[in-house]
């Protein structure tokens, strides 16, 4: 009995450690004490898991208290996974799983802080094009901006204590947003503001922190739901704030770029307001002197403005968006990337699972975009079904791990759900609200998808005796 209720203890430290999805630790842990015949009641909370065995014998119990740390690792998730499906098959004993992940936990990452550099700027430099319209000049710009970002967070953050670790993605954002500002403010306008400050910012956007707890909420799980997304879109705020002062920062220092930049503004609005006087009626003479606001019923289509950047027909290859059939290319590359990002082996099956499940999400997401307009949630949803649908029946079916080969492909809905709801501005009044909310809005749609498509799938069949391991 002692042996078992180690092997629960140092089962919910690895899956806290490699985060597990935070709503299903939980089931997981209680699934496991069901059939290892273990009394065990847990409460989860969003920084502390408390877990408490019962011992009959003496009418006493045993707390012990979890502290969540993690850091997405899918490999390791996958490992534990195994284990845990080993002993609940009775297949390994506990002590002997105990033993395999105690071994784990002491394992360094696959990749270290240098690839880590290498892997952010390949990254940021892959979604400018595929998101965000950014042309082959500005993609190695914004793979630069990721790259200092990571360097800072790695580096700098890590060693300065928790006076600048608070602080540190606001001030490297703003930054990043004066030098695109910088870039984009030269009279030939060969650079764009908008591809490079977003897709430089796009690995701490917390995208997937907004998932996880939208998934709580959709499962019950009220207190760590509502408290990690209030969180997460503080955050957001916090980011979408830097853009701002990035680049109001910059047009305080050059009044030409600023009145460039209020006078295209001005251009795409759709309404107009013009102070004069109305004359009521010629014959008396009377008249109404006031401001009249006249609204164009029609779409404002400003000229040579491709997804927020100035691209006239004129200009070289290399400062053009890609044309469509790089997609073939950049899209597997990318899933590739970002599977490897968060430490998955290079040398896995999984892996080539993941590259061609993220492919179809995109495909489907990309797809349902050409018939659905102005509904990005709509749009996500439909790329998240696609993607829990081949995640779980390649769980349900092989034997698989269904959450670690759906994370890539989930995680690229993300930054293609905000490009469609009109990207991540750090311009206006409520600049970071609209990103917090147009990231809501996606997250929104990927939860529905994920939760009709897991449904879909376990309806049929046998009936599971361990929990689920899935989004």
């Amino acid at each position: 009995m002692q042996n078992r209720q180690d092997f629960l203890l140092v089962l919910g430290k690895a899956l806290v450690k490699y985060a597990a999805p935070s709503h299903r630790l939980e089931s997981q842990l209680l699934a496991a004490a069901r059939i290892l015949e273990v009394e065990l009641q847990t409460v989860h909370l969003p920084t502390t898991i408390i877990a408490s065995f019962g011992n009959d014998s003496d009418g006493t119990s045993e707390v012990h208290v979890l502290c969540r740390k993690s850091q997405l690792a899918l490999g390791a998730l996958h490992r534990v996974h195994q284990i845990y499906r080993a002993v609940v098959h009775d297949e390994v004993s506990a002590k002997e799983a105990m033993r395999k992940l105690d071994s784990m936990l002491q394992e360094p990452p696959i990749y270290g802080p240098r690839a880590k550099l290498v892997l952010s700027f390949c990254l940021s430099a892959l979604i400018c094009p595929l998101a965000f319209g950014g042309s082959f000049v500005d993609m190695w710009l914004a793979g630069v901006g990721a790259f200092a970002l990571c360097f800072v967070q790695t580096y700098v953050s890590s060693k300065s204590g928790t006076i600048y670790a608070n602080v540190w993605d606001t001030t490297v954002t703003v930054g990043i947003s004066f030098a695109a500002r910088g870039l984009s403010s030269i009279r030939s306008q060969v650079f764009c503001y908008s591809a490079i400050s977003s897709s430089a910012i796009i690995g701490i956007l917390p995208g997937f922190l907004v998932l996880c707890s939208a998934l709580e909420l959709g499962s019950k799980n009220l207190v760590c739901g509502s408290v990690n997304l209030v969180y997460a879109l503080i955050v957001t705020l916090f980011i979408s704030f830097g853009l701002e002062i990035g680049s109001e920062l910059f047009l305080l220092f050059d009044p030409h770029a600023h009145t460039e930049v209020t006078t295209l503004a001005a251009r795409a609005a759709s309404a107009v307001t013009i102070t004069g006087t109305y004359i009521a009626d010629p014959n008396t003479g009377s008249t109404l002197s006031g401001a009249f606001s006249f609204t164009n019923s029609t779409p404002i289509v400003v000229q040579n403005i491709v997804i927020n950047c100035y691209r006239p027909p004129e200009f070289p290859w290399y400062l053009q968006p890609f044309p469509w059939w790089t997609q073939f290319f950049l899209v597997p590359l990318f899933a590739l990337l970002c599977s490897l990002a968060n430490q998955q082996p290079l040398l896995s099956w999984d892996l080539i699972v993941m590259v061609f499940i993220s492919c179809v999400g995109y495909a489907a997401n990309k797809i349902a975009s050409m018939f659905i307009f102005n509904h990005s949630d709509i749009v996500s949803a439909i790329g998240a079904f696609a993607i829990g649908l081949l995640g779980n029946i390649y769980s349900r079916m092989l034997g698989g791990t269904a959450f670690t080969v759906m994370v890539p492909g989930v995680l690229f809905l993300v930054p293609s759900g905000l490009s469609q709801a009109g990207g991540i501005n750090g311009q206006g009044d409520n600049g970071g609200i609209d990103t917090g909310y147009a990231m809501v809005e996606v997250v929104v749609g990927i939860v529905v998808g994920l939760f009709i498509s897991q449904a879909l799938v376990y309806i049929l069949g046998n009936r599971k005796n361990a929990a689920s391991f899935t989004f």
